[in-house]
């Protein structure tokens, strides 16, 4: 690509006859170059600035491949952390109801012993009252007969 400086320099060979006006050429050369110059150096901003966005696009994707990677992460421990919670909180559960099982067990076991305490006891105080019946009677029959019981 030509720079502004090589089309400054330029120079024609000039011609007796026929030839174009030196001063049409250089002013038109002149006109040309400082038109030339400005475009080179807005390509060379430009090239500047696509590269200084290429950088920028280049560490953009890096963050995004950090933060996608970060949030993949993220998301496995969140997952984690639930199914452990999940598997704790079944595992109280479980354990909370073989204990609650096992106190029910207990309690009934306990009833079933304090009904046959008290089927005990009523059949004692059955025994008991039978055996009171029976000793009023025959003190009774003693009051009734006390001569002749004597003999």
């Amino acid at each position: 690509m030509l720079t502004p400086l090589d089309i400054e320099n330029k120079k024609f060979s000039k011609r007796a006859l026929n030839g174009y006006s030196t001063e049409e050429v250089d002013d038109f050369l002149d006109e040309l170059t400082l038109d030339y110059e400005k475009i080179y150096k807005e390509v060379q901003e430009s090239r500047k600035t696509i590269e200084r966005l290429n950088e920028d696009i280049t560490k953009y994707r890096q963050m995004e491949s950090t933060l996608q990677s970060t949030l993949l992460m993220a998301q496995s421990a969140a997952e984690e952390i639930k199914n452990g919670a999940r598997e704790q909180a079944d595992s109280i559960l479980s354990q909370a109801q073989a204990s609650a099982q096992s106190e029910i067990s207990k309690i009934d076991g306990e009833v079933e012993r304090k009904r046959m305490e008290l089927a005990d006891m009523q059949k004692q105080l059955d025994t008991f009252k039978a055996n009171m019946e029976g000793l009023l009677i025959s003190h009774l029959e003693l009051l009734k007969n006390p001569l002749k019981n004597m003999n």
